[in-house]
């Protein structure tokens, strides 16, 4: 309570108002505090901690709206301390999607962050002479940027960057501290992610277009009747980035950021189905979860890796699929074994501070043993025990073509290409040219064939010529009778479906491409495609023919039917 009001001249209301709103406060942190010790796996243990934790939040927020004028003359409440109760509630709906994978939250998360904005609560901490307050401000914009990057409002991320530069100028000149260099790096950070998608889709008056990449409604080839497929859900994925130089921000690397939205559907707003904007209704969730459950890890241990991939497994539902993407520096067998197995061709770094120095493995002075900071083909071994996918982007991606299906369970890996020509290989910081292609192939097309812009009636020609194809590569896929079954078995969930067919289309586009001549720069699978049934067959040879043409390229792709003449 204010020094100026003196205790016996509040009315009793007015000063329990006050109490109950220290105890709502003091709790409200409280449990805030806890969310730090929960597991960051396993889907049940924190369930019932976040429910309580949201409950205390919507009393708070409730309580200060409906007292706000007893707490302003007798608590002395500010404006940025509301500010920092709905920064609180910010963060809870951004932790609850990342533990659900439940986009709608996301929406949950900008509504608040935007309140936050729009109210100017945190106008007046440029005005106190306390640096942690403004170090709130600035740590509110962070989080702020990272949920709009999310949902693709790319507009937005650039007036906020904008403002958060003038920030962290007016705080480094302000006050004299050690944290300088650290804001600028977010700032550079985030900068290069906004940067990092290399084809522009224009307006006709040169504004950029904003694509989103998630699934959408009539974008996956539906099922044909007849279609013989397995009935198999894809419930968890393990997002992977370990890749030493590629743009990232916030524990996000380029091709993470991807691979999450390729594994998503477009988010539906809860706002609009509760009945009043801005009231916080934590409990409500949408009728059946839309989106597989995700794990984000950035640059783990092979401990953290193996304990998140046994917790996935463990809780892994029946009838479901476990998607493992590791997109990873390569790590490379020493030597030659006279035996070789699931541990004697290398595999994907993870992470350690001793053994990496700028970015190069040092290699051991026993040669004769494994590489410890790695995961190894032979690792993924006890998990195909149920239905596992597996997507492996890395310059020694081929190290998980020598997998053994030991337990007869449905088993998928699709592979990058481990090397780039040169004119692709430059651009790799900005994120691989495989995963680009599972996660928009026409941005990939695009960006293969040098092209950076294109007009938006282009572009939407281009993507309704794309569905086209994609309907026959699934045909492709499910009517092939040489076809490994796996695949048929993956074929029925929307997810792996569009990312099979996304895969043969990379396979075939890059095939045809006159820069890609080496065998190595060609995606491969385990088990193999019959090659011609799907990635060289002429019908889907000539859909690439006619997209090239198209986009006026066709001069960068062989064309066998004029080879003829």
């Amino acid at each position: 309570m204010t020094g100026a009001d003196n205790e016996d001249d509040i009315p009793l209301g007015e000063r329990k108002t006050v109490t109950d709103f220290c105890y709502l406060l003091d709790k409200s942190k409280q449990l805030f505090n806890g969310l730090r010790d929960l597991p960051q796996y396993g889907h049940k243990q924190w369930q019932s901690y976040f429910g309580r934790t949201f409950d205390v939040y919507t009393k708070l927020w409730k309580f200060q709206q409906q007292h706000r004028q007893v707490l302003d003359s007798r608590y002395g409440l500010k404006r940025w301390q509301i500010g920092e109760v709905a920064s609180k509630i910010g963060q809870l709906y951004y932790h609850y999607y990342l533990r659900t994978s439940e986009t709608s939250y996301l929406n949950e998360a900008f509504s608040f962050y935007s309140a936050i904005r729009q109210r100017s609560y945190y106008f007046q901490v440029n005005k106190e002479d306390r640096p942690e307050l403004v170090v709130k401000k600035l740590r509110y914009y962070a989080r702020y940027i990272v949920v709009c990057l999310l949902l693709n409002k790319m507009d937005l991320v650039k007036v906020l960057v904008k403002e958060l530069s003038e920030e962290i100028e007016d705080y480094t000149q302000r006050f004299n501290t050690e944290d300088q260099l650290e804001w600028n790096l977010v700032l550079q950070e985030v900068a290069a992610f906004v940067e990092a998608d290399p084809v522009m889709v224009l307006n006709d008056n040169n504004s950029v277009v904003v694509t989103s990449n998630r699934l959408q409604e009539g974008s996956v080839p539906p099922l044909e009747q007849g279609m013989v497929v397995g009935q198999l859900i894809l419930a968890d994925a393990l997002i992977i980035g370990n890749c030493n130089s590629q743009v990232k921000f916030s524990e996000l690397t380029i091709d993470m950021f991807r691979m999450l939205q390729a594994l998503e559907r477009e988010p539906v707003n809860l706002a609009t189905q509760t009945s009043k904007q801005g009231t916080l209704e934590p409990n409500e969730k949408p009728a059946k979860r839309e989106n597989p459950h995700k794990y984000l890890l950035y640059k783990p241990t092979f401990s953290q890796l193996f304990t998140f991939l046994s917790a996935s497994f463990k809780e892994l539902p029946a009838n479901s699929v476990l998607l493992v993407y590791l997109s990873a520096t390569g790590v490379f067998p020493v030597g030659h074994s006279d035996y070789e197995g699931p541990y004697d061709f290398g595999g994907v770094l993870t992470n350690t501070n001793r053994d990496v120095v700028n970015g190069e493995t040092v290699q051991k002075r026993n040669q004769a043993q494994k590489e410890m900071h790695c995961l190894h083909p032979g690792d993924l071994f006890p998990f195909t025990r149920k239905p596992l996918f597996v997507i492996v982007d890395s310059t020694n991606s081929t190290a998980y073509k020598n997998f053994t299906n030991l337990f007869g369970q449905p088993l998928v890996c699709l592979l990058s290409p481990k090397v780039y020509p040169k004119s692709v290989q430059d651009q790799s910081q900005r994120g691989s040219l495989f995963t680009l292609f599972l996660y928009s192939p026409l941005l990939a097309f695009f960006s293969v064939c040098g092209l950076n812009s294109v007009r938006r009636g282009l572009w939407e020609r281009a993507q309704e010529f794309l569905r086209k194809v994609y309907r026959d590569i699934g045909q492709m896929i499910a009517r092939s009778r040489t076809i490994d079954q796996a695949f048929l078995q993956f074929f029925g969930d929307e997810f792996l479906r569009l990312l099979l067919i996304r895969f043969v289309f990379c396979s075939a586009a890059l095939r045809l491409h006159k820069v890609f001549r080496e065998a190595r720069s060609f995606p491969e699978s385990y088990p193999e495609l019959p090659k011609q049934d799907t990635v060289e067959s002429s019908v889907l040879q000539k859909h690439v023919l006619e997209l090239a043409t198209m986009l006026d390229v066709q001069s960068l792709f062989w064309d066998d039917s004029l080879e003829a003449y």
